[in-house]
């Protein structure tokens, strides 16, 4: 599974965002839940780990400026 983001990049945010969603989409829980719809809907793997991955970061950044906890449940009502 290759996932790539643009030369613009921090490296290493980089690859603990990648990594994440590469975890992600193998181990259970939502993440990979989301992944899987992405999949279902037609998108290529590679494309699909790149959306979890910026899917992921949005998210740590929101939970960081909010100063929030994740709540898994809140990402299952989201449209994929």
């Amino acid at each position: 599974m290759i996932c790539r983001l643009n030369a613009n990049h921090n490296r290493d945010l980089k690859y603990l965002f990648v990594r994440a969603a590469i975890n992600a989409s193998i181990h259970p829980g939502p993440f990979r839940d989301f992944y899987h719809r992405l999949i279902e809907k037609g998108l290529r793997p590679s494309m699909a780990c790149l959306t979890l991955a910026r899917k992921i970061a949005a998210i740590v950044l929101i939970l960081w400026k909010k100063e929030e906890r994740f709540e898994a449940d809140r990402l299952k009502s989201q449209a994929a």
